[in-house]
């Protein structure tokens, strides 16, 4: 079992910014030369979520005005008492959707739906640059 790590900087995201990392996997899978194995995709930090949908105009408004019903922005959450930061919203949406995700992949290519695309999702209430970590691991 071979693997390779890559670091990736993401452009920077406003909240609710969602973000297709189709490309950017495809690249570093390519670039490990790995036929068969796992993707792992990590996100540092605990306002940001890793999920996949199929990333298009209807689901890109529908995603953000679910989190709102699920996780409103205007009610009361604990973390401001230690932080005071007006984004306990933005954490205990990011614990929800998670920081990983991992994809398998076969022939060198990725195992995804037809409408699946690997995306990242930013909850932080203020803009935000992101290193997003990519693990290859496979033969």
């Amino acid at each position: 079992m071979n693997v390779k790590t890559y670091e990736v900087q993401l452009p920077e995201t406003r909240e609710l910014d969602i973000l297709d990392l189709t490309e950017i996997v495809e690249e570093k899978l390519d670039k490990s030369g790995l036929q068969e194995g796992f993707v792992l995709l990590f996100l540092p930090g605990s306002t940001g979520a890793l999920t996949t949908m199929e990333y298009e105009p209807g689901l890109k408004k529908d995603i953000p005005e679910a989190l709102e019903r699920l996780f409103p922005r205007d009610i009361y959450y604990h973390h401001e008492e230690t932080w005071h930061d007006g984004n306990g919203h933005s954490h205990v949406r990011a614990s929800f959707l998670g920081p990983a995700l991992v994809i398998p992949f076969k022939n060198g290519q990725l195992l995804l739906g037809t409408w699946q695309q690997p995306v990242f999702i930013e909850l932080d209430n203020k803009p935000r640059r992101r290193k997003l970590i990519i693990q290859v691991w496979g033969i």
